[in-house]
């Protein structure tokens, strides 16, 4: 199979889909794999590492026409929807459900569309949880930086030192991303309370921090409660394939004290908070009834070299099956891929996006 690595074109994306190891394996298996020029320059990897690895270098427009499967990192873009071959396959993070352009096209032009997102496994999302444990440690860093005055925040030092409390650290969601935002909050100094409807999960995070942080179960009374001392909230939630319920009012958002900072991670699929909408890393927040919103949502994107290496050991197993089964038998004979197609044939095929769609 002909496999196209292109060259993310979203602004301050910086991974690749692929490094020169796994193009290798890929190569030894009998594949060819295109790589656009510079693809990897970003995350820190030349091209001429990839030919030495087997793959080929090559201008994007011939990627887009040989490849039968696409391979990206994150959602294609409109300017290059048009490279597009009818019926082509495409293996990336998708985040289709508040994304209605992109929707529309890969309907209309029939592309297979595997998300990342969407893949489980025993329970599990094998290709979100490594860039989940990333925007989930990035998370209270960057809520950290955003509490300083000069930005809007309230000035307050997320550790506090001797004599002064630390900063209030409220996360909603105990799933990969919270968990993660956990274990950076708490290693702070952060007074930390993980808000999850879940009690079996809230069960486990005591377990992994004994002492250290406080659980409560998530509901709209306890979040109004919560919400109004939080000096710093991690939006942690997830629907896998479907839109993000939206659990922060801007009534809600009123109560919060000034200057307090909202890192929304689930932006990706609409966000958490009625006021989110995404930014880039170039302009990554801003001041929506005097709460700073950090609401970037390709957040991993800002560490390539650590996402690319760690998305890349996560896809790799999957991009051997696809390629060497080819498309049609790997879906039927694989589960988690025939449960990660979001669409194929001109036909919405993932359940959670459907409903997601109905809901509009």
């Amino acid at each position: 199979m002909v496999i196209g690595i292109p060259k993310e074109i979203k602004r301050h994306e910086y991974r690749v889909s692929i490094t020169p190891g796994g193009a290798a394996e890929l190569a030894r298996e009998g594949h060819s794999v295109l790589v656009e020029t510079d693809a990897g320059t970003g995350s820190g990897i030349e091209d001429r590492a990839y030919l030495q690895g087997g793959a080929e270098i090559c201008g994007r427009e011939e990627l887009f026409g040989r490849s039968d499967l696409i391979v990206k990192v994150k959602e294609p873009l409109a300017e290059e929807f048009h490279f597009f071959r009818r019926g082509q396959a495409l293996f990336t993070y998708l985040h289709l459900a508040p994304n209605a352009p992109l929707l529309e096209f890969l309907l209309e032009r029939e592309i297979t569309a595997i998300g990342y997102e969407t893949l489980e496994k025993d329970g599990t999302l094998p290709l979100l949880t490594p860039m989940s444990e990333v925007a989930g440690r990035m998370a209270p860093l960057v809520g950290a930086f955003y509490l300083h005055k000069q930005d809007g925040g309230a000035g307050i030092l997320p550790c506090g030192v001797p004599g002064v409390k630390p900063a209030r650290a409220l996360i909603l969601g105990a799933g990969v991303v919270g968990t993660n935002a956990a274990r950076i909050c708490t290693g702070l100094g952060m007074d930390t309370t993980v808000l999850n409807r879940s009690v079996e999960r809230l069960q486990e995070l005591e377990e992994l921090f004994p002492g250290r942080l406080k659980t409560l179960v998530l509901n709209g009374q306890i979040l109004r409660e919560e919400i109004e001392t939080a000096d710093l909230v991690v939006g942690a939630v997830l629907v896998p394939g479907g839109r993000t319920p939206l659990l922060i009012s801007r009534e809600m958002l009123r109560s919060m004290k000034r200057g307090s900072v909202l890192v929304d991670v689930s932006i990706d699929q609409g966000g958490c908070a009625e006021t989110s909408r995404p930014t880039t890393h170039d302009d990554p927040i801003y001041l929506e009834e005097g709460v700073v919103h950090y609401t970037v949502a390709n957040m991993p994107g800002a560490y390539p070299r650590t996402s690319t290496l760690a998305l890349a050991n996560a896809t790799l197993q999957y991009i051997s099956i696809l390629a060497g089964r080819g498309i049609d038998e790997a879906l039927k004979s694989d589960a988690a891929l025939a449960g990660a197609v979001n669409t194929q044939g001109g036909a919405i095929v993932h359940r959670a996006l459907a409903d997601a769609m109905q809901k509009r």
